[in-house]
């Protein structure tokens, strides 16, 4: 028995309800917001990405990417949600940058990075503006000033832009002034924007955004993860036809299959049943599938950690162990076990937090190392530095409440 093998335990003994278990969590989430928490604010305008300790990368004129931007919003309103005293002033910051800096006041929209100069990449994304959503989701429910206004902007811009009604679903990528990048459909946006649209929907009680985010499950995991079994495909043609071929950017469209996504979205399909009134009953049973899956497929059974990308055969194509397919496992094994409760998913549960805390979580300066390759030895190949707060936070949080809604929402309603 090795220790990429979990030991199978006693049944009924449920981590997720042991105090010292929960405190333990508390503290690592505690841990992750003092890493991120005091280097983070650049004077100039929106954050800056961090070095392993903790510094800022690059301090006379950083590119500052949306994706960042919005997270940091959304992470530091949890934090404000929790009582960390500080957040709200990082929630200020980063919401006064998205307004007057991404937003693109002439055209509309937000555009993807900018340093002090103005726009480096102007071009308006759908995975960047699904976490615009999140952010200003997040921000209402702390009572943020600028919310209303950006979550209208932001939805107006997402129904004219990007929602494609005849798909369910959202084009990808346009030019500042909209006019479409390319015919490439991506799963990647559309299942952010599905974690967005149930925070929105928390967040205003508009039953558009719901209904919205369970088109985009029924694409991409009904229709085409289910005819796959259970591996979800990432890249499309513009009428969504699946792209075999297709290879961009290891980052955020890695060539092949991402065994992460699959558990993000076992999690994301058991929120969304249960917002849903628990009407969608194809759901729970391709959330277990989609985990099943992602273990028999992605785990690397000799040496532990999730593989990052596989091609159409199945085999590691990308052999890196990254930290956020780990801290999505954590989350969706900790919805498995409440709704669907087994030895199984409470087995997994132990052992992604013992992979975690023996590999990723860096007990020497802070946070996690986002980035193993295949022998688990850290390594710099497609991350530097310490780029993330969202996963690992939500990795430490998602466990300790209940498993119905965002984490603003189970947060906000166990206050």
């Amino acid at each position: 028995m090795t220790n990429s093998q979990p030991i199978l335990p006693s049944f009924g003994l449920n981590w997720r309800s042991n105090r010292s278990h929960r405190e333990w969590l508390f503290e690592q989430a505690g841990n992750l917001f003092d890493f991120f928490q005091h280097g983070l604010i650049n004077p100039a305008g929106g954050f800056f990405d961090l070095d392993e300790a903790g510094r800022p990368i690059a301090i006379g004129n950083p590119v500052r990417q949306i994706h960042n931007t919005t997270r940091m919003v959304h992470c530091f309103s949890i934090g404000a949600l929790l009582g960390r005293p500080g957040c709200d002033a990082i929630v200020d910051h980063g919401m006064d940058y998205l307004w007057k800096a991404h937003r693109d006041a002439r055209n509309g929209g937000y555009v993807w990075s900018l340093n002090d100069d103005g726009p480096k990449d102007d071009s308006k994304q759908a995975y960047g503006h699904a976490f615009v959503l999140l952010a200003a989701s997040s921000a209402k429910v702390v009572g943020h000033p600028l919310a209303d206004r950006l979550l209208d902007d932001i939805t107006q811009v997402l129904e004219e832009r990007f929602w494609e009604e005849q798909h369910g679903a959202v084009a990808e990528e346009f030019t500042r002034d909209w006019q479409p990048l390319s015919q490439y459909r991506g799963q990647n946006s559309n299942m952010h924007l599905t974690e967005a649209l149930m925070a929105a929907f928390e967040a205003t009680s508009h039953r558009t955004y719901l209904d919205r985010a369970e088109r985009i499950a029924s694409l991409i995991i009904g229709r085409h993860a289910a005819s796959l079994g259970y591996r979800v495909a990432e890249h499309f043609h513009a009428d969504w036809r699946l792209d075999r071929e297709y290879r961009g950017d290891d980052m955020f469209r890695p060539y092949g299959t991402t065994p992460g996504h699959w558990l993000e979205w076992a999690r994301l399909l058991l929120q969304l049943w249960s917002l849903g009134g628990q009407r969608h009953t194809w759901m729970p049973d391709a959330a277990r599938e989609l985990f099943r899956q992602s273990i028999e497929l992605g785990w690397d059974k000799d040496k532990g950690g999730f593989f990052y990308a596989l091609d159409w055969d199945d085999k590691p194509r990308l052999p890196l162990k990254l930290w956020w397919p780990c801290a999505e496992a954590i989350g969706a094994a900790a919805f498995l076990s409440e709704h669907s409760p087994s030895a199984f998913h409470e087995q997994w549960y132990r052992a992604l937090w013992g992979f975690a805390e023996n590999h990723l979580i860096d007990h020497r300066h802070g946070g996690w190392r986002p980035e193993l390759s295949e022998d688990l030895n850290p390594s710099a190949t497609v991350f530097a530095g310490k780029p993330d707060l969202y996963h690992a936070l939500q990795a430490c949080l998602i466990p300790l409440f209940p498993a119905t809604g965002s984490l603003t929402k189970v947060i906000r309603g166990d206050l």
